[in-house]
């Protein structure tokens, strides 16, 4: 039936909207993080919550704009007020108009609500929080580089193109490997790494249109490099508090899908304080008031910024809960212009470690390639706490429904580089009384180097038995490690068949070489333990971890 016309918007307008604004005091509006999907999952919602959560607790009325009934943000308690309504300029604007607010908070939803701010400061809404022109120095690549430049803030080097000669010429300059990122893409295609000058002329000319409407942005891709986050609240330029947190995994990997470890484990002291020194100095440079992100791309103690969010990113639930302090709480009383403190926070004492892995639905996705990369694929997330980032690690996977393998590993290992890198794990394994299968190039690396018990299995399309998609289907392999020869290639290749053979199989499968190497590294800890008679696991509460000593 039909809303009664008590209850409509126009009716509410013409009868009360004196009588309401004239009752109302220090109304704030918070932007939610609409629809879940890839890229914007229940973690905004956290984030929207304790910000809802904070602002009552202040004294201050919340209204809530946002269109998901699955989240806690739309229950009908968290708020003083409920728009169950689309998060688009037009909505919020009418909203704004209608409830006359403080302002509007939209760093706390994802990259959805922060997409609004220039539409919305153009309407006349006040924004608060930091600034709408510097957000748009950093949503904007130009102005972003420009402002590092200007700070002597190193990066990897890009530049922006409008001509296929032009994008080949840079990419002669700076050598391959490339990331190019179109402003306009078909078939659903966003970014690539490129390795070569046939594959950039192919990706250039058949999935993405170049030209001056449609420039494509190409940078420098480091091979090698650790990617760190810098996740802080700051206060009109001033950090106040911040959380610096690893992947497990190399750069190049989407940071939704990466696994971080936080405290960090393995950065350079130097790392570390450069990382450190480079973000208090963007921050000043923005004047940030609210929660931020940074991410950044470490080599050999050298540090470059990839990019800055001037919002709150999906990691920040996982730090607060790992910190034991709400760093949403911080950022709103910040945005109302609450006085805050500094919390004491001092990761080198902390006596756990946390790990945040991904979770993903390649199992439902049929023929979709079960691999990470720069694009964003994975569909949730799950997080754990270990004495050391072993049992950490082992937690979040098994999490994440990954099974420890019984008896049989298959490793399947393209570049050399990564072949040589993972040889003492694969011994590792043997060693822990694991049989080792592995594919042809693998095979005749492993046999080079001593290794006489591996046992041969054949590529899917050479089609001759023992073939490894066979053996995977069957259920006789327990675990496929497989590193693909290519970073982004999307051919139906042998390691395709393999991977996909794995997922629909039910079998554990790791992709990624660091996770391997870590992973490795992790179950031989455990095995070690249990054989000299010691627990490996500490399954304590998420309280009972804040207070150990």
């Amino acid at each position: 039936p039909p809303m009664p016309p008590e209850f409509t918007l126009d009716s509410r307008a013409k009868a009360g909207k004196a009588a309401l604004a004239a009752n109302q005091s220090g109304v704030v509006v918070v932007l939610g993080c609409g629809c879940y999907r890839i890229g914007s999952s229940v973690e905004f919602d956290w984030c929207c919550v304790s910000s809802v959560r904070t602002m009552r607790n202040l004294g201050r009325k919340a209204i809530i704009i946002n269109c998901n009934p699955e989240t806690v943000s739309t229950d009908y308690d968290e708020s003083d007020r409920l728009y169950f309504e689309e998060l688009s300029e037009e909505v919020v604007k009418d909203v704004y108009d209608f409830e006359n607010p403080d302002g509007i908070v939209i760093s706390v939803g994802g990259q959805v609500p922060n997409n609004l701010a220039m539409g919305l400061h153009a309407a006349g809404c006040r924004i608060m929080g930091t600034s709408v022109d510097k957000i748009d120095t950093c949503e904007n690549r130009l102005r972003f580089s420009q402002l590092c430049d200007t700070l002597r803030v190193d990066q990897p080097r890009w530049a922006q193109f409008t001509s296929l000669e032009e994008a080949e010429s840079f990419c002669r300059e700076v050598h391959f490997p490339v990331l190019v990122r179109p402003s306009y893409v078909l078939s659903g295609a966003a970014m690539r790494v490129i390795t070569g000058e046939e594959e950039m002329e192919n990706f250039l000319l058949h999935a993405a249109v170049v030209s001056k409407d449609f420039p494509v942005v190409i940078s420098k891709y480091v091979t090698g490099a650790k990617e760190v986050e810098f996740d802080a609240v700051a206060c009109d330029g001033d950090v106040i508090n911040y959380a610096i947190s690893e992947h497990v995994e190399n750069a190049g990997v989407h940071s939704g899908d990466a696994t971080l470890l936080l405290p960090a484990q393995t950065l350079f002291v130097e790392t570390h304080r450069r990382v450190k020194k480079i973000a208090q100095k963007l921050c000043h440079a923005l004047q940030i008031s609210g929660p931020f992100n940074i991410q950044f791309l470490c080599k050999d103690n050298e540090v470059k910024v990839i990019e800055c969010n001037l919002r709150a990113s999906r990691t920040f639930p996982f730090i607060s809960k790992t910190f034991n302090v709400n760093f949403i709480e911080i950022a709103t009383k910040v945005m109302l212009r609450v006085p805050v403190r500094p919390e004491n926070i001092h990761p080198i004492d902390i006596e756990f470690v946390g790990c945040k892995t991904s979770m993903f639905s390649f199992q439902r996705l049929k023929n979709s390639d079960p691999r990470t990369g720069v694009e964003m694929q994975s569909t949730g997330e799950v997080a754990c706490f270990g004495v050391h980032e072993y049992e950490a690690f082992l937690k979040a996977l098994l999490s994440a429904n990954f099974k420890l393998p019984a008896k049989n590993i298959l490793v399947s290992v393209g570049p050399n580089e990564a072949k040589a890198t993972l040889f003492p794990f694969i011994q590792m394994l043997e060693e822990m009384g694991y049989s080792i299968y592995a594919t042809k190039n693998t095979h005749e690396y492993l046999k080079k180097q001593g290794m006489d018990n591996v046992v041969l299995l054949y590529k899917p399309l050479v089609r001759r038995e023992p073939n490894a998609k066979t053996f995977i289907q069957q259920g006789k392999i327990d675990l496929v490690i497989n590193v693909p020869d290519s970073m982004d290639s999307v051919g139906v290749t042998d390691g395709f068949h393999i991977r996909r053979a794995a997922v629909d199989a039910g079998c554990s499968l790791l992709v990624d070489l660091n996770q391997a190497v870590l992973f490795v590294k992790a179950l031989n800890r455990k095995v070690t333990r249990e054989k000299e008679g010691k627990p490996f696991w500490s399954i304590r509460s998420w309280q009972s971890y804040h207070t150990l000593e």
